[in-house]
């Protein structure tokens, strides 16, 4: 039986370098946020590249969520990576029963601080903290799981411990392969890669965690310090899973 496991991050956490940790799996296949096209074209919002994004996706929601919960999968695990920002308030959650799930949250002011060099300018909505706790809290009613969290700092710090105790979680085998991987683009990598994935593509694995010196504008501490709360209670919610 296929393990579906969905993985709810917001934008310039290290989700894509977990994508390529699962996917460097012997027995797994991933997905790279299927519901970005769903979220361009609802919400008319610019992003780079937005107009391929919209063009190289289903922007049915309905029928990604199906598709990631119901379609045959010819692999033990099938790992999805998720931007919770993508995921609108209002949007029927029913699909997510059928799913495994692990929440990725990393400091916001880290965040803020990475996004506004990819990006002009930096709203609460675009890092998507806030709506992530308020899909933790919906996913956990909707699935009964007892929803694990786990922050980018210490998957950075001690990677072999971090996803070892997450296999032992979803009852998966742990694999050293997950700790390295050769550099690149991948074929399951989103269109958008080219603007985004330049750091990931040169990596051959989890960077050892450096303090970040930062300095944001007054708005953009605004908007981390309008996160930290959600960022601190999740942190506090995943600590009950264990």
């Amino acid at each position: 039986m296929t393990v579906r496991l969905a993985m709810w991050s917001g934008p310039r956490n290290i989700s894509t370098a977990m994508m390529r940790a699962w996917e460097n799996r012997r027995d797994t296949v991933v997905v790279d946020e299927p519901f970005y096209a769903c979220y361009l074209a609802a919400t008319g919002i610019e992003h780079p590249m937005g107009e391929a994004v919209i063009a190289s996706q289903s922007t049915d929601w309905a029928e990604v969520a199906a598709q990631l919960s119901m379609d045959p999968v010819e692999s033990a695990v099938f790992y999805q990576k998720h931007m919770t920002h993508h995921m609108l308030p209002g949007l029927e959650l029913g699909w997510t029963e059928r799913l495994q799930h692990c929440f990725l949250v990393r400091d916001p002011f880290e965040v803020v601080n990475s996004y506004r060099q990819k990006r002009g300018g930096v709203t609460t909505d675009d890092i998507g903290l806030n709506r992530q706790l308020s899909l933790y809290e919906e996913i956990s009613a909707i699935t009964g799981q007892s929803i694990p969290v786990i922050d980018a700092r210490e998957v950075l710090i001690n990677p072999r411990q971090v996803l070892g105790n997450l296999c032992r979680r979803l009852g998966i085998d742990f694999y050293d392969d997950m700790l390295s991987w050769a550099p690149g683009r991948r074929d399951s990598d989103g269109i958008w890669a080219p603007h985004w994935y330049s750091a990931v593509e040169q990596s051959t694995g989890f960077a050892a965690y450096q303090p970040r010196d930062i300095s944001l504008s007054a708005e953009e501490g605004k908007v981390a310090e309008a996160s930290m709360d959600a960022y601190e209670r999740l942190l506090a919610l995943g600590r009950k899973t264990i």
